[in-house]
């Protein structure tokens, strides 16, 4: 295994990487106006963060590969990220639900971070904690105006939240990488922010008249740093391409 620290910050970089393309991808055909220019704004407060973890992880790693490298240079076997985040965009309520699950545990696990031993993870998610509280909170407006709306709003949300919920498990799954974060104090371990997580869902769930499905990722499996379905790969091929056609280019 590569160091645990690098390894660690590659999944938080490859979360918001393939989050923030994924979400990219309404850019210009979203419902409507305002929600195209606030997915665009998400996209990029994701892209930006991937530029800090990556660009640290880089460093760490001290092999000369920059946050742009390590984005655009590694195979899809490589990429660490949630499996939640690769996950279609299907249609708008399908990404809200996506994106409401993933900030719902992201705004919480950079709050852990904040008191990391490593003062540049902490100055990181100090800095990211203020972008994503936006998120969220957005989110959950959403998924509860769209669980609580019409026919057709709620029976989309409850379609999206019964087709993402399993990978919700996976967040909190821990393995040799988390204990070590956990073991120097570098991160929380990822147990220790279950119960919050599902007290919030419990709470806006119920608000938007949606019901949570029973099962989730982890009883079925384990972490995703070895395993991926084939939609990374088809994101990858669509990000990298520009890289991978034209090597190093400058402009």
């Amino acid at each position: 295994m590569s160091d645990p620290l690098f390894e660690y910050l590659c999944r938080l970089g490859d979360n918001t990487l393939v989050l923030g393309h994924r979400v990219s991808e309404w850019c210009g055909v979203a419902p409507v106006i305002e929600e195209d220019i606030a997915l665009a704004n998400t996209a990029l407060d994701l892209i930006g963060q991937t530029q800090l973890w990556l660009g640290l992880a880089g460093e760490v790693e001290g092999k000369g590969r920059d946050a742009d490298k390590l984005a655009y240079h590694r195979d899809v076997w490589d990429f660490r990220n949630l499996l939640l985040c690769e996950q279609p965009n299907g249609d708008f309520g399908q990404t809200m639900m996506r994106q409401f699950l993933f900030d719902s545990w992201h705004v919480m696990h950079l709050k852990g971070l904040m008191a990391s031993s490593n003062d540049q993870i902490a100055a990181i998610a100090e800095k990211s904690v203020k972008e994503v509280t936006y998120h969220v909170e957005r989110s959950t407006d959403t998924v509860i105006g769209l669980g609580d709306g019409t026919e057709e709003s709620h029976s989309r949300m409850q379609n999206g939240l019964n087709k993402l919920y399993p990978f919700v498990g996976e967040m909190f799954l821990s393995d040799d990488v988390d204990t070590a974060m956990a073991d120097a104090g570098i991160a929380p371990d990822p147990a220790s922010h279950r119960a919050g997580y599902d007290a919030h869902l419990d709470d806006v769930l119920t608000e938007a008249t949606l019901t949570k499905p029973e099962d989730d990722f982890a009883h079925k499996g384990g972490k995703s740093g070895t395993r991926h379905t084939e939609h990374l790969g088809h994101m990858l091929t669509q990000m990298q391409w520009l890289q991978r056609a034209y090597p190093d280019a400058t402009w």
